[in-house]
């Protein structure tokens, strides 16, 4: 199963911080998981265009199944490059429920709040 985090500001000011996918689909042999090669295409990719596309690099840790992303607290202060970057990671967010309409056997996603800040 793959599990995504996504951890937004609060539930008034939907703001994405950071997002965390963990896990292996099992749907086919390694190699041949169509669901992972889709949630790592989705997840890397965002992380890759928020970099190209804004000049954000995102805080992260990748590792066979562990990507873990966060957007550097100082971003909040550039609003327009803030408001790209959430664009950018609301179109992931979209891509990976689609993913997981589809094959929800093998993948959820949880969205957390972070109070205060």
């Amino acid at each position: 199963m793959i599990y995504v985090t996504i951890k937004r500001l609060e539930p008034d000011s939907p703001q994405i911080l950071s997002y965390v996918v963990e896990g292996h689909a099992e749907y086919d042999v390694p190699g041949k998981d169509l669901v992972c090669a889709a949630v790592s295409a989705v997840s890397v990719g965002t992380f890759n265009s928020i970099e190209s596309l804004t000049g954000v690099i995102p805080i992260h840790e990748m590792e066979r199944g562990l990507l873990d992303v966060t957007i550097p607290e100082s971003t909040r202060n550039m609003v327009e490059t803030w408001n790209q970057v959430q664009l950018i990671l609301e179109s992931m967010v979209v891509m990976l429920q689609t993913i997981e309409q589809n094959y929800g056997d093998y993948i959820t996603i949880e969205t957390i709040y972070h109070k205060g800040g």
